[in-house]
């Protein structure tokens, strides 16, 4: 006679990279409900508005997450900016668009370093790490951090890339894209791994628009939204197209994202080749007064910025909606029926970030 229980799942688990709280309710070895909790790391950093200068609290914004740490600075700026009405130069347009991918790049590929980790690939493990190096040593030597840039400001960014720098990456990139292609052979062709991740935590699209899943975990069953093309930045004049699966599974996912890296690369190679010259930022005078909801999106998916000033030196307000915030709806969703063993690995798929999640 089977029984049901309850098993807590995290905030500390061997294959997890973060605190995230899950209550499985199992029969046997099936999952019949999760539940999340919310709350293990919770920082009060949006709180922290209230008494920060609204130029000071970009490093405040920046450090809601290390691996989305641009985006959020960059959020954040863009927000305050619509607020006060200021229109940044071409050039620092171009400059968050490359430094964005490129925080995108180094984020899909520590995902997928953790996924191969998570299925027991310690040898591809470290080739998705070794190459996102090379991302981080860019990153460092355009920024002067690997991890927490520090490129943003209110009216623009606070670094320049000369077109020696901007070329070498480059180079750097398409070198990379070789290297890229025997992980993607094991990725998406290795029967162990196929086997782990096919036909595995599916959620139809119908489910996902249901649920507002975002990012990635939303296009891999199809449902076609990127922020990036609303037109922020220099998007509006790159090419490229949202990347889906109709598939919905954890395979579909991995594919997904795996693509999104060669298309990054891309994006970065349009930016550079027709980078303006000009000015990196413009002088901001005066004091945020109204309100303003900015949307982009982030490697994990759409990210949203809501700022209210009211005409002081410190924000009255200051929220962000994080992808996985939105897409932890979905989790629960395709956790219902799952095989206790293959939990981990669905968890993994939506690329989950606790720090975004608890402020």
């Amino acid at each position: 006679m089977s029984r049901k229980s309850i098993v807590p799942f995290g905030p500390q688990h061997p294959v997890l990279p973060e605190p995230i709280h899950l209550d499985l309710v199992i029969e046997d070895e099936k999952v019949l409900n999760a539940i999340p909790s919310i709350g293990f790391i919770h920082r009060g950093l949006e709180s922290l508005v209230e008494k920060k200068d609204f130029n000071e609290m970009v490093y405040v914004a920046e450090r809601t997450c290390g691996i989305c740490s641009f985006g959020h600075g960059m959020g954040y700026c863009e927000a305050v900016e619509h607020v006060m009405d200021v229109d940044i130069p071409p050039r620092a347009k171009y400059l968050r668009t490359i430094w964005g991918e490129l925080s995108r790049l180094h984020s899909h590929l520590l995902w997928l370093g953790l996924m191969a980790d998570a299925f027991g690939f310690e040898s591809l493990f470290y080739q998705c790490w070794r190459i996102r190096e090379k991302i981080l040593d860019m990153i460092e030597a355009s920024t002067g951090g690997r991890v927490i840039f520090s490129v943003n400001k209110i009216g623009g960014v606070l670094r320049d890339m000369d077109c020696e720098m901007l070329s070498r990456f480059v180079d750097i990139l398409n070198g990379m894209e070789e290297e890229l292609k025997e992980i993607q052979k094991t990725f998406l062709f290795d029967y162990t791994v196929k086997s782990r991740l096919v036909g595995i935590g599916h959620l139809s699209i119908k489910q996902i628009h249901e649920l507002g899943c975002v990012g990635p975990f939303a296009r891999a069953s199809g449902f076609k939204v990127d922020m990036r093309k609303l037109g922020y930045d220099a998007y509006p004049d790159i090419d490229f197209e949202p990347i889906t699966s109709k598939d919905g599974d954890c395979y579909a996912r991995c594919d997904v994202r795996m693509r999104e890296i060669y298309q990054s690369i891309d994006i970065i190679r349009q930016a550079v080749s027709s980078i303006p010259d000009g000015d990196i930022a413009v002088p901001v005078k005066g004091k945020p007064d109204g309100e303003y909801f900015m949307r982009i999106e982030q490697p994990r998916g759409e990210a949203v910025y809501y700022v209210k000033g009211v005409g002081t030196n410190n924000l009255n307000r200051f929220r962000i909606r994080t992808p996985t915030f939105a897409n932890l709806a979905g989790l629960c969703e395709m956790l219902k029926n799952a095989d206790y063993a293959d939990v981990p690995i669905m968890i993994l798929t939506i690329d989950p970030c606790i720090s975004c999640t608890e402020r």
